[in-house]
């Protein structure tokens, strides 16, 4: 098993949902998180107007503090994680600085807390 974390835009959550979903991958945790890359934060990420001001300190300092993002976090498994990642990448990439990132890390176990089925068969 694999747990794989995928930063992504937010506009892109609700596609990214269904495509999953879709796929047979419905399972999924998600939430709001801030951050920046290398780029420092691109202002036409963010959804609503930024003063002038704003925009000019940010350049004067080398970039916005954070750019507000989705944290998508799905566990699959190990014959799923290609399918999984083409998936995200279908969905989000648009060529541009800022589409995300996507983290793939080995997963000891899993457990269903309600029957205790543990591995794979906690999954399903």
């Amino acid at each position: 098993m694999k747990e794989i974390y995928a930063i992504i835009r937010p506009n892109k959550m609700l596609a990214t949902k269904k495509a999953l979903d879709a796929a047979g991958l419905p399972g999924m945790t998600a939430w709001k998180v801030m951050g920046r890359g290398k780029q420092k934060g691109i202002a036409g990420e963010v959804g609503f107007q930024i003063s002038p001001e704003i925009l000019e300190q940010a350049e004067k300092d080398g970039g916005m503090r954070y750019v507000p993002k989705r944290m998508v976090y799905i566990v699959v498994n190990d014959e799923d994680v290609s399918r999984a990642i083409d998936l995200i990448i279908a969905v989000n990439q648009t060529g541009s600085p800022g589409d995300g990132k996507i983290f793939v890390l080995p997963l000891e176990t899993s457990i269903r807390v309600s029957t205790q089925e543990k591995g794979e068969a906690a999954l399903k």
